[in-house]
């Protein structure tokens, strides 16, 4: 396969106000090193609140975001239906205006400006493509109402046609294409006008499972190549993960958890967000004795947890509440060997899933804790429904919730 040929897109002009070519160095002084440029962030929300009026009530849909999202970031917002994410891509990209809050882009206040002056493009669960033109003339709709000229639309065209992997297939109809193609369109149609930044809510929500993860991978890659910004919406957690530089989870019009995906996933702030990324088993206890940064709950002689807590202060006799993910646990029949975490338990649900099976424990405690468990050569369990069994981790997967 050819190279592909990136166009230049946001973020290769000069900042307003500086000459081409200036450097700096002449006011920086001779022998003097040049200023450190200042990184302003692509989308900036300061205080953003968003209130709709419904039967003589006042709704919050969004209360107060403070948010950067950084140049060439795929950003996702993640969180449940009604949590305000859909709302906060629509006051960015102009379609509603915060009820109090501002809005920049690279620096400049845009609140109140109308969604054709703001430099950014949307793309939606629909791609609303104009059935009756090819895909050549659909991805040049936008170049042609700004008046391009035609050699420069047919080179755009064709680059971006070639990084969305629809090369050779410019003569064709929406109709003659596959739902990630028509998806891949839609993109291409987007992102030709080179802008600013690309909201994208929820585009992959009318695929099948296995064209959206391969969509989900052609995705990421194609916002490293054009290498402008993308905030994504979604509620999918694993579409999330898979794709996002950082992911703010939302829930009832905040931000609870800010992280990279690896962040959020092993250590969530809330229990919202250990519940909702991924499976989590939540677990809580009370502190026997406090160990340097580690908390211990004794359950009885053979049972216990460790926390690590140096990210929070916690005293004996205080209710603790942790996570573990299920594929941090091992289970064994025998009784584990060592220092780490361990509970009994009796094995009440087994889910065979190809890859991995499922299982779920009942602790002595009365705790519900499931297990996921690789389906790998060396996979030694085979407990069964009814079966007493023994589960342990490592203390360093543990984590305080609050």
């Amino acid at each position: 396969m050819s190279e592909r040929q990136v166009p230049a897109l946001a973020g290769t002009e000069p900042a307003a106000g500086t000459a081409p070519g200036d450097a700096g160095a002449d006011s920086a002084g001779a022998g003097m090193p040049a200023p450190q440029a200042v990184q302003v962030p692509a989308i900036e929300l300061s205080g953003v609140v968003k209130e709709f009026h419904s039967r003589g009530e006042v709704v919050a849909a969004v209360r107060g975001i403070d948010l950067q999202i950084r140049e060439g970031e795929f950003f996702s917002l993640l969180g449940p239906s009604g949590c305000g994410k859909t709302t906060t891509m629509r006051m960015i990209a102009g379609f509603e205006e915060p009820t109090s809050g501002s809005i920049r882009l690279q620096g400049q206040d845009v609140t109140g400006i109308a969604p054709n002056k703001r430099d950014v493009n949307m793309v939606f669960q629909s791609y609303a493509l104009f059935p009756h033109m090819s895909v050549f003339e659909n991805v040049a709709f936008g170049l042609r109402r700004k008046h391009v000229a035609k050699p420069e639309i047919t080179r755009r065209v064709g680059e971006m046609l070639d990084i969305v992997d629809l090369a050779g297939r410019g003569e064709r109809r929406p109709r003659e294409l596959s739902g990630g193609q028509q998806q891949r369109v839609a993109l291409a149609r987007a992102l030709v006008n080179s802008p600013r930044a690309l909201l994208l809510d929820e585009p992959l929500g009318a695929l099948d499972l296995k064209l959206r993860q391969a969509m989900q991978v052609e995705l990421k890659r194609i916002q490293r190549e054009v290498g402008i910004t993308f905030v994504y919406v979604t509620h999918d957690q694993n579409e999330a993960l898979t794709m996002s530089d950082r992911i703010a989870v939302m829930n009832d019009g905040i931000i609870e958890h800010l992280g990279s995906p690896r962040e959020i996933y092993e250590h969530p702030k809330t229990r919202f967000v250990a519940g909702f990324i991924g499976t989590s088993n939540l677990l809580t206890g009370t502190v026997a004795r406090v160990d340097g940064d580690r908390a211990v709950i004794e359950l009885n002689q053979d049972e216990r947890i460790i926390v690590p807590v140096h990210e929070v202060s916690v005293h004996t006799g205080q209710a603790l509440e942790l996570t573990v993910r299920p594929e941090k646990i091992e289970l064994s029949a025998a009784a584990p060997s060592g220092a780490g975490c361990r509970l009994r338990g009796t094995v009440t649900e087994v889910v065979y899933l190809g890859t991995s099976t499922n299982f779920s424990v009942t602790t002595t405690a009365g705790a519900d804790v499931v297990i996921f468990q690789q389906n790998s050569a060396s996979a030694s369990s085979a407990a069964a429904r009814g079966d007493s069994v023994w589960l342990s981790w490592n203390p360093q997967h543990s984590y305080p919730i609050g």
